[in-house]
């Protein structure tokens, strides 16, 4: 247990939008259970880690979030097959969420690396990876 991640903790935007996104994510397809809710956030706990998003305060809200700055880059998570990565990728598409990288898809981590990459409400950048292992992918 020494040394696995604990949490991390995501100030966002509209945190009624992040609730549907990473509810939609986190419970509904990865099986996180949401573990703490309270008027100015929610977390969703898997094992022993967990993820939390707090409402930005208003003084602070006008000091936009983008990957590329210093700071978190993106969150990546496994899942166990690459008909998972498919079927996600279907569900990103009917709600209108990008995928990032399109014409690399789904090898866009690399030819026997098979993941969607996309934002949440605020661009953040998510990552899912299927655990499974490639044998002479077609690409």
């Amino acid at each position: 247990m020494q040394g696995i991640l604990h949490h991390v903790e995501i100030y966002v935007s509209d945190l009624e939008k992040t609730k549907l996104f990473w509810t939609w994510l986190l419970f509904d397809k990865l099986n996180y259970e949401i573990y703490q809710k309270w008027p100015s956030g929610i977390s969703y706990k898997l094992g022993e880690t967990y993820i939390v998003f707090v409402q930005t305060e208003t003084e602070f809200i006008e000091n936009t979030y983008h990957r590329k700055n210093t700071g978190l880059n993106h969150l990546a998570f496994h899942c166990d097959t690459r008909a998972f990565v498919d079927e996600l990728t279907q569900e990103l598409e009917e709600k209108n969420i990008s995928i990032l990288y399109k014409n690399k898809h789904p090898f866009a981590g690399g030819e026997n690396y098979y993941a969607v990459f996309f934002e949440d409400p605020d661009r953040i950048k998510v990552e899912v990876v299927a655990k499974e292992k490639i044998v002479n992918p077609t690409i």
